[in-house]
């Protein structure tokens, strides 16, 4: 008998009553002061919407800036960091490195521009850089991949389309190079007077960085660790480990980080990196749960058949394109995880 574990831990409360009022509002948060020298500036996905990237300004004590995560290259955001940056008495020129967290167009999009704009280097992990140059053989892999989840016939365009050789990970990224400076784990960023160290955190992505700041108290987690939403895993590409298995060594990497204040990617600031991270682990072992019951319950299932099985939010039945082929991507790590591969029917 499968044993699913006990409920997840509510998510936590945002520390800043700006950011909390934005997200009742459902409108962008203001340009925040969190520490002396150090500004959030919420830059949204899409024109009118309040769904944003939350990038964040560090300057140094020789008054040049650092943008971890500038966000998306299209529509307005990138006037709106130029905006939240004049807010700050600052502007583009000033910026002298750009850091991303990982390689998804709503972190990495603007950072080429803001190169050619201000000469500013742009660093992220090695692995991303690898990811985005294997995009197309990735595809083609996709393809192959989806071809044996037994996809519905009317649902499997879709698939491949967000997934196979349709999907673009690293739109926003035009030109070469794309890292002027590769970081790895525990390297010290070039922030003059700041102490950012890198953190390396794979599993959303296999080149995921965190940022910890222990002087000024602060974790920057990308999309390792939000608030409120249960991060994808296997985002970045195709790798030769389990992102599933790596996302949750990830997590656990940041409980010595207790103490510090969470500046995530996406929705708010908050405190208690620890409980969040164990309720982040029991949702993906409640997961790994489901899935073995499935296994359990079926004989020689397909991947769609298993993940069917896997109390998705909204239920597969209302699943297409991306959200779909991420929901079967990541049961397919379950299994894997769970050593019980073999026991999968390829369609």
């Amino acid at each position: 008998m499968t044993t699913v574990p006990p409920p997840a831990a509510p998510a936590p409360d945002p520390i800043s009553p700006v950011q909390a009022a934005a997200l009742r509002d459902g409108v962008l948060p203001p340009v925040e002061e969190i520490r002396p020298g150090i500004w959030t500036i919420a830059v949204p996905f899409r024109s009118g919407t309040a769904d944003a990237t939350l990038a964040y300004v560090v300057e140094g004590t020789d008054g040049v800036l650092t943008v971890i995560d500038p966000g998306w290259a299209s529509d307005d955001g990138p006037e709106v960091l130029r905006a939240g940056l004049r807010d700050i008495g600052r502007s583009v020129d000033d910026i002298g490195l750009v850091v991303v967290t990982h390689l998804h167009a709503d972190h990495l999009g603007a950072a080429a521009a803001i190169r050619r704009a201000s000469g500013a280097r742009v660093a992220m992990h090695r692995l991303e850089v690898e990811a985005l140059r294997r995009e197309h053989d990735d595809a083609v892999a996709n393809d192959a991949d989806i071809a044996t989840w037994g996809v519905p016939d009317d649902l499997r365009a879709g698939v491949v389309a967000a997934w196979g050789s349709g999907r673009r990970i690293g739109l926003g990224r035009t030109e070469e190079p794309l890292a002027d400076l590769l970081v790895e784990d525990g390297d010290l960023l070039p922030v003059a007077g700041r102490g950012l160290r890198a953190l390396w955190t794979p599993g959303h992505t296999a080149g995921h960085l965190c940022f910890v700041d222990v002087k000024d108290g602060l974790l920057f987690t990308g999309d390792h660790v939000l608030p409120r939403i249960n991060s994808g895993i296997g985002l970045g590409g195709r790798t030769g480990a389990n992102p599933l298995g790596q996302y949750l060594d990830s997590l656990v990497r940041l409980e010595g980080y207790g103490d510090l204040e969470v500046c995530p990617g996406h929705e708010y600031r908050f405190r208690d990196v620890v409980t969040r991270v164990r309720a982040l682990v029991r949702h993906r072992e409640e997961r790994t749960c489901h899935v073995a019951g499935a296994l359990d319950d079926l004989s020689s299932p397909t991947l769609f058949e298993v993940a069917s099985r896997v109390p998705f939010s909204g239920g597969i039945d209302s699943m297409s394109g991306f959200l779909l082929a991420s929901a079967l991507t990541q049961t397919a790590f379950h299994v894997d995880l769970l050593g019980r591969g073999d026991e999968v029917r390829p369609a």
